[in-house]
């Protein structure tokens, strides 16, 4: 396979050239499972595994392959298989916090050009988990579109369309209905031959079936969402690179019921630029929007030109981003410590020896 339809280009060859002089080469990763990598190089698919030294200077999961990155592999192609002994540097990378009490980042797919959003227009309908999947698109570095799936079940498609454009500003907005193949060829532009395109969203928003439809077969297995509340099951149970018939490449990911963020600087106020601006006419700089006189925000709430759900959303998520960043600010402090005094210990013990 021609390594560009994997999405190979300049970013990746300027950073692969010391290594080609030394007689590696490269792969992307298709499939990451626990111990091993599932790669595609320009010659064939490779099963994989790192090398000691990566995993030993990897500090974190985040320094580890994940699907969508290029590596630097010597390959043993009679065998089938191939040792993984860098990661090239990521253009794009969408992360998360990992799911429960553990402060750590998950990376859900890197060097992707556009991630779409996917949610259903059925009962699962929520603008305000757009808004927060809106700011880990920004954040990721690709460029995010709003797919709205099962147009056919939505009874006022009109009032969810201006839902939406009131809080994707400046996204594209594409609506489908994947089970009967309206609106797919729409999505055909962001699909072209070497672009990566990630599918994100929750739980039986129709994911699987977008991924069926495009690659003109079934490759992902569909269940039925609950009756009652409209939630799925997570039909797909990895991350996988595939490459469609048109030349473009997909990253299908596992259904998301808990969405945590794991950073927010760019993201939020990309994704409520309209609130940012506000706060920028605000009398005072450090403006809490509350009962301040002159408060720009406030008094967009009271003339009806700023949702109040929007705000207290926008709150939420610059909390949650804030109080992020304090969970990451201890842990490096506290990492900091136990390193130093590794060194200390060991620079005693060379002493006494």
């Amino acid at each position: 396979m021609n390594l560009d339809l994997l999405g190979w280009n300049d970013f990746f060859a300027s950073s692969f050239e010391p290594y080609r002089h030394q007689g590696f080469t490269v792969a992307r990763v298709v499939i990451e499972c626990r111990n091993t990598y599932i790669l595609q190089s320009d010659r064939l698919e490779l099963s994989a595994e790192i090398t000691g030294k990566l995993r030993y200077r990897a500090a974190e999961r985040q320094d580890l392959p994940a699907v969508g990155d290029w590596v630097v592999i010597r390959a043993r192609e009679g065998e089938g298989t191939a040792t993984i002994h860098d990661i090239l540097p990521r253009k794009s990378k969408f992360s998360r916090k990992t799911v429960g009490a553990k402060t750590a980042e998950q990376i859900v797919a890197t060097n992707v050009d556009t991630v779409f959003l996917v949610t259903g227009l059925d009962g699962d309908f929520n603008p305000r988990r757009i808004e927060r999947y809106l700011i880990l698109a920004w954040e990721s570095g690709a460029n995010p579109v709003i797919v709205l799936n099962k147009a056919d079940l939505c009874l006022n498609l009109e009032k969810c369309l201006a839902e939406v454009a009131a809080v994707a500003l400046g996204v594209p907005i594409i609506t489908i209905s994947a089970a009967t193949s309206q609106g797919l060829d729409e999505l055909k532009p962001y699909l072209q031959p070497g672009q990566t395109v990630a599918l994100l969203g929750s739980s039986g928003v129709g994911k699987s079936t977008i991924t069926n439809q495009l690659m003109g077969e079934t490759v992902q297995t569909v269940q039925a969402v609950r009756q009652g509340d409209d939630r799925g099951k997570h039909t797909t149970s990895h991350r996988e690179l595939m490459v469609l018939p048109g030349g473009g490449l997909m990253i299908d990911t596992p259904g998301m019921r808990e969405i945590q963020l794991w950073a927010g600087d760019e993201g939020l106020p990309e994704t409520f630029a309209d609130i940012e601006n506000l706060a920028q006419q605000c009398r005072f700089r450090d403006c809490q929007h509350q009962q301040e006189p002159g408060c720009a925000v406030q008094k967009a709430l009271q003339q009806g030109r700023l949702d109040e759900s929007r705000f207290l959303n926008y709150q939420k998520l610059h909390k949650e981003v804030k109080y992020m960043e304090r969970k990451q600010d201890q842990r490096e402090y506290i990492a900091e410590k136990e390193k130093w005094k590794k060194l200390t210990k060991a620079m005693r013990n060379y002493k006494k020896g």
